[in-house]
């Protein structure tokens, strides 16, 4: 574990804020990445789920995202293939209405410039607006994922794969029969490179 990974894991800014949510649990930094990996995944925050596991996505996002880029959870969970690096290590908590709250801004200013100083994708997928917006400064997630060939087949911006986002899928169509066969072919494309 680097020194960089056991701080991160340490980290407990958010603990009066989340002691303050509905769900008053201490922070679960969960942190999932190696310099060696080629494809990054950038989500927005652990769930109440993968707070539980200390996994990233092991969730039925997880499940959807998974079969997004069109691989089992082996390889998924392999860290000297794919670091997964979300906008916030820790989940938020629910809100009044138990929804997951956003991920606080603390976290990235704290961590992302260094975790990203370690890490040399070759290929990033930016799951949700969050990781959109940090990484592209796109506001708009329908646009962005709409313009993802203007960053293939370096980067693909990705909606969310909540199951929130179902009706999104169906309204638009040309996600499942565009972008994802190009999506599956530059994960297959980036999980046999030799060099």
């Amino acid at each position: 574990m680097s020194p960089l990974e056991q701080s991160i894991r340490a980290c407990r800014l958010c603990t009066g804020r989340f002691a303050a949510t509905a769900t008053a649990h201490d922070p679960r930094p969960v942190v999932w990445f190696r310099p060696a990996a080629r494809i990054l995944v950038v989500g927005q925050a652990p769930g109440m789920r993968v707070h539980l596991s200390g996994r990233p996505f092991t969730d039925r996002s997880g499940d959807r995202l998974r079969d997004w880029m069109g691989i089992g959870e082996s390889i998924f969970y392999d860290q000297d293939r794919i670091a997964i690096v979300p906008m916030a290590f820790c989940f938020p908590g629910y809100d009044a209405r138990g929804s997951d709250l956003p991920p606080p801004p603390l976290c990235a200013k704290t961590w992302r410039q260094q975790v990203m100083e370690q890490l040399q994708p070759r290929l990033t997928l930016l799951v949700g607006g969050h990781a959109i917006r940090w990484h592209l400064g796109l506001r708009d997630v329908t646009a962005a994922v709409a313009s993802w060939r203007d960053h293939a087949p370096a980067v693909f911006p990705l909606p969310h794969p909540s199951w929130r986002n179902t009706g999104w899928l169906k309204r638009n169509p040309w996600f499942a029969t565009d972008l994802l066969p190009e999506l599956r072919a530059a994960v297959r494309a980036e999980l046999t490179r030799n060099d």
